[in-house]
């Protein structure tokens, strides 16, 4: 067995002030371990946590929290915290492909901080960031979509208890798989069907990038092609690079995805079926809305996928585009590196921003937590994917269709990116349309951006206050309700 011999819980606390539309707030900070215990009472992991309070509250029970984590899984709150929710955060470049990638890096005040209206917790799950696997040997307690979910209601559960704040209006703001942890984290958080009963009501949740599908596991054996799911994702990309605009955006992906869901769902089903003729006509609308060249359409068979149309967009010009965010580029390496995936460790959102983040977090914004002197290294993602158990029972779509039916007023708001591809906006539109969501409490809204919705200086003042209209319960602006969706 491996265990972390003289472990000692760590808690650091600060105080601060931030500027936000004009008004000085002033707050205090804890940032601790939140330790789980085995039957024998020995600690075995720690869920890290940076919590941010507004000063001088004199009714916490109308104060609303929100808690923020990353996704991954095996990922960190480094993203949302240095770039979206704390009091510092990094400067974005007007031109995102301008972002120095080596250092220095510049960090200001963040005057789009949310400390205004809630109380923030950023959370490192356990084994990333200053979050711990104590004892090695109980990885399956906590790698798993069940395991990860129950650990944060647990931890949620703590933390109220511990700060008084049961009574207080509760939010999550998830990223990526957070949102499939989200989803999951609500369902067990309702008490019902579980081991463990715990009872606590989140009022809502923002998600970021969508992971919630009817699959077991993203989008994994949903009964319809994937390539119909990415195809206005394609098409957005097209339209930023290709096109004279003369359509606007939001028309344009919606005709995309309306031939995608008729035309080329067809002819992808009929495959060698289909005559010479349809497949020429199929071939010059699948070119129409995405551009790939008629080689790139032989050798893929129509079938696009987010892997190589990275490569294909810009090809003509030697560049790929980011999985991440089709707004970011770097030079095409190979012309062969749609076949072998080769590039998605090199992607041009990683390798400009990541260094950025994780810089900005350490040496800036941790002095100021009271973070000093502390010999525990700061992870911003592990690979645990592959111990990841994927095996659950119930969707989290479900899970999230379950919990609307319980906490009748519990409201949903999705944020996806036009230019996101490992998230397209066509799995979370295929989601919508088949679960059984409450359509009047769920907001959808997609930004002109990538995965990371906030990626940007206009990009991070919109979403901010489209997050803050939600948590007042104002529906944010160039949004729509599910009902009008569906």
């Amino acid at each position: 067995m491996f265990y972390q011999e003289n472990f000692t819980p760590m808690r650091f606390v600060s105080e601060g002030s931030i500027n936000i539309n004009g008004s000085n707030i002033a707050y205090n900070t804890i940032s601790e371990d939140n330790i789980f215990y085995d039957e024998k009472g020995n600690a075995i992991a720690s869920i890290f946590s940076f919590s941010y309070f507004k000063k001088d509250v004199e009714n916490k029970a109308q104060r609303p929290v929100i808690f923020a984590f990353n996704g991954g899984p095996g990922s960190s709150s480094v993203m949302l915290h240095i770039g979206l929710l704390g009091p510092k955060r990094i400067k974005y470049n007007s031109n995102l492909n301008d972002a120095n990638s080596l250092p220095p890096y510049e960090v200001i005040d963040n005057p789009e901080c949310l400390i205004d209206i809630a109380d923030i917790v950023l959370i490192d799950p356990i084994n990333t960031g200053f979050g711990l696997l104590i004892d090695k040997d109980r990885e399956n307690e906590f790698y798993g979509i069940r395991e990860d979910a129950e650990a944060f209601v647990s931890f949620v559960q703590m933390w109220i208890q511990r700060y008084n704040r049961y009574q207080s209006p509760k939010y999550i703001l998830a990223e990526s798989y957070g949102c499939t942890r989200a989803a999951m984290a609500v369902e067990i958080a309702s008490g019902q069907g579980f081991e463990r009963c715990y009872d606590i009501a989140f009022n809502g949740l923002i998600l970021i990038g969508n992971t919630i599908t009817p699959g077991k596991y993203f989008n994994v054996d949903l009964p319809i092609e994937k390539a119909v799911l990415g195809f206005e994702t394609y098409a957005a990309l097209n339209w930023l690079y290709n096109t004279n605009h003369s359509i606007s955006l939001d028309l344009w992906t919606q005709n995309a995805r309306e031939f995608a869901d008729t035309e080329y769902l067809i002819a992808l089903n009929k495959g060698n079926r289909l005559s010479a003729e349809e497949r020429s006509k199929i071939k010059e609308k699948i070119k129409y809305f995405t551009g790939v060249s008629d080689y790139y359409l032989e050798e893929k068979n129509l079938k696009l996928d987010s892997f190589s149309i990275k490569d294909e967009i810009l090809r003509s010009k030697g560049l790929a585009i980011s999985r991440l965010d089709g707004r970011v580029t770097r030079q095409l390496y190979s012309n062969q590196e749609y076949e072998d995936k080769f590039g998605l460790s090199i992607d041009g959102v990683r390798g400009k921003y990541n260094p950025i983040f994780i810089s900005a977090l350490v040496s800036e914004l941790f002095p100021i937590l009271g973070i000093q002197n502390f010999n525990r290294s700061y992870k911003p993602a592990v690979k645990i994917s592959k111990k990841w158990n994927k095996e659950c029972d119930i969707s989290a779509s479900e899970c999230l269709s379950n919990t609307m039916k319980r906490r009748h007023t519990m409201r949903v708001f999705f944020a996806n990116g036009y230019y996101d591809l490992t998230t397209e906006s066509g799995v979370l539109y295929y989601m919508l349309s088949h679960t059984d969501l409450d359509k009047d409490r769920v907001i959808i809204k997609r930004y002109a951006t990538g995965h990371m919705v906030y990626l940007g200086e206009d990009e991070i003042k919109t979403f901010t206050s489209d997050v803050r209209n939600f948590i007042n319960s104002v529906k944010p602006e160039e949004s729509m309700l599910l009902s009008e969706f569906i």
